[in-house]
């Protein structure tokens, strides 16, 4: 599994040499190429992306927490690949694929990097791939897209004997709407994210027959072309047989390394929730467009 990792982070770094004339007359990846804006034909964009989630307190259902629990850390590396296929930039097609790695019964948040699949405490593996379209709905609205994935689960059981989680079984039907508005001055940008989910297909899953609404808001500042600052908002809602919901807020930045490669790291606190875990969040990725 290493292994894996090491090749992917080397085939990223081998794209830092690369760069393009559009990218020059355009400014950094970071201020032209959000989430809301679609590739050229022939671009590619591949993302290396890891949240490591840790708890040591939980929410019940009417939102009373419990604190001084047994750490339970969760970790997800993602690789997220799209390219360009339309000539008028209407249309990208990619591919998601998640790597998780869960420890529980107290160990060390940074156990979750042993991949060791001790028993009774930690569980380790490729969890899901989801082959995804992203596309441009309103003509005359280049910074609005809908991003449309199917998630495909790769593991059989949710939770082992000894009661270790590694993921859901249930199929996953995403789409995530994206928007984003610079102001006038161009330092400033507010970006907005509204994700949708509807879980199926596995009896078993805690999270069959379930509906997810993630609303987000990220309020971004340019100190320069190559750097950003940022705060955000987000809550988690699911509703259908099992319910659940959290609120977290946070803070990170964005580097631009090369004309190709960037580097971004955000932090965040669940403040709130119910049915789910209030802890904290620390993510860095790694993003190359060419």
């Amino acid at each position: 599994m290493k292994k894996i990792i090491a090749i992917l982070v080397l085939t990223v770094i081998s794209y830092t040499g690369y760069s393009q004339e559009d990218q020059e007359n355009e400014g950094s990846v970071i201020q032209t190429y959000t989430p809301s804006k679609l590739l050229k034909k022939g671009q590619w964009d591949i993302k290396w992306f890891n949240n490591l989630y840790t708890q040591t307190k939980v929410a019940n259902s009417n939102g009373d927490i419990t604190k001084n629990l047994d750490r339970e850390t969760f970790f997800t590396s993602s690789i997220d690949i799209f390219t360009g296929v339309s000539e008028n930039s209407k249309i990208n097609v990619g591919l998601l694929a998640e790597l998780r790695s869960n420890v529980i019964g107290d160990r060390s948040a940074l156990d979750i990097f042993s991949f060791d699949g001790e028993r009774g405490t930690a569980r380790s593996g490729l969890t899901s791939i989801a082959p995804v379209i992203k596309f441009n709905p309103l003509k005359d609205v280049s910074n609005f897209t809908i991003q449309s994935a199917f998630h495909i689960p790769l593991i059989s059981e949710e939770s082992d004997a000894q009661g270790v989680f590694l993921d859901q079984t249930a199929y996953t039907f995403q789409n995530r709407f994206f928007y984003d508005y610079t102001l006038p001055s161009g330092n400033w940008q507010l970006f907005t994210e509204l994700n949708t989910e509807y879980n199926f297909g596995d009896d078993e899953s805690f999270a069959n027959g379930t509906f997810v609404l993630a609303p987000g808001v990220f309020m971004s500042y340019f100190p320069s072309d190559k750097s950003t600052i940022l705060g955000f908002v987000q809550h988690f809602q699911r509703l259908g047989d099992f319910e659940q919901d959290f609120t977290a807020v946070g803070f990170g930045g964005k580097y631009q390394l090369t004309k190709t490669l960037n580097l971004e790291a955000l932090y965040s606190s669940f403040v709130r929730g119910s049915n789910s875990g209030i802890g904290e969040s620390f993510n860095i990725g790694l993003r190359a467009l060419f």
